[in-house]
């Protein structure tokens, strides 16, 4: 039997594992787990795991619905966050932690009232701009659109222009799709559109995005509306887990790309269908994200 807490942030749901002493088959039991009709029901499992270095008390470990394992989820670390604090299952941590991830050693301030931890900020890390990093092969779109790219901005991030991925345009099926590449530690392609997110049959056309020969490690696609300076709209398809309600890497990307393109100032309100999440990233340093972590049930699983 595995014991395992649910957890959401934003909408992205995750089922939470105490795995320091524990060893399953993670990726067959995500899948199982996962499936919102014979299993529990997530976009997910996170693990509670050993840490590998000295730099972080605990390791996060995720694996996707169709239990490919993940880099990296912002949503995910805010709940993790609550989950390990208040099962006690590392010692301090209350103002702030260190987490080894897919994506590094980052930083989490839990947020709280009383005595639970309702949310947390997430140093993200660094953006990826470099496309070969990433990773994309642009050899596989029909080439970048520069003309509207903050050039100043990316030579200063100690970038060549000329390396990102930017107005790219690719085809499936004879579809165009125009986005810019974005690494928040795992792979983001993000389309900014003129239409509305919802009117975007995004469960059809995000597996042709996840799955395009310009990814060698798959992505993530979001579709984003800028709605002014401070403030977008949009979705996103996750790699592994298809159609979620919000992705704390994904909305981080965005603000990265917005920014190549001018479109927004250093914090930013973006909401999502599970709810609002907020940004800040002023064109340099690390991308800092602020949400919810909220328990949603805890039960045991027969695996």
């Amino acid at each position: 039997m595995i014991e395992f807490t649910k957890y959401q942030g934003a909408g992205n749901d995750y089922l939470f594992i105490d795995a320091l002493t524990e060893q399953q088959d993670w990726p067959a039991l995500a899948k199982v787990m996962s499936d919102r009709h014979f299993g529990v029901g997530a976009d997910g499992i996170i693990l509670a795991a050993p840490s590998r270095t000295g730099a972080a008390p605990v390791r996060m470990r995720i694996f996707n619905a169709d239990g490919s394992e993940g880099e990296m989820c912002g949503n995910g670390l805010r709940c993790f966050a609550k989950f390990v604090i208040e099962r006690d299952l590392i010692t301090g941590g209350r103002e702030s932690m260190n987490v080894e991830t897919g994506a590094g050693v980052l930083t989490v301030e839990p947020l709280w009232e009383s005595s639970s931890v309702v949310g947390a900020r997430v140093n993200m890390g660094e953006p990826i701009l470099r496309a070969l990093d990433v990773p994309t092969d642009p050899e596989q779109t029909e080439g970048s659109v520069r003309d509207y790219m903050d050039v100043e901005l990316v030579k200063a991030l100690g970038v060549d222009p000329e390396e990102v991925m930017f107005e790219a345009m690719l085809r499936s099926e004879g579809m165009p799709i125009i986005g810019t590449a974005v690494s928040m530690g795992n792979p983001h392609f993000i389309s900014f559109l003129d239409n509305p997110v919802g009117s975007v049959e995004l469960e059809r056309v995000g597996p042709k995005v996840e799955h395009h020969a310009a990814f060698p490690n798959r992505v993530n696609f979001s579709i984003a509306n800028v709605i002014d300076r401070s403030h977008i709209t949009g979705r996103t398809w996750e790699r592994g887990s298809g159609l979620t309600l919000a992705c704390g890497t994904g909305v981080s990307a965005v603000v990265v790309a917005a920014r190549l393109h001018g479109y927004v100032d250093d914090h930013v309100s973006l909401e999502w269908p599970g709810g609002t999440l907020g940004i800040t990233w002023p064109g340099h340093g690390p991308v800092i994200l602020e949400g919810d972590a909220v328990e949603v049930f805890s039960g045991t699983f027969s695996a």
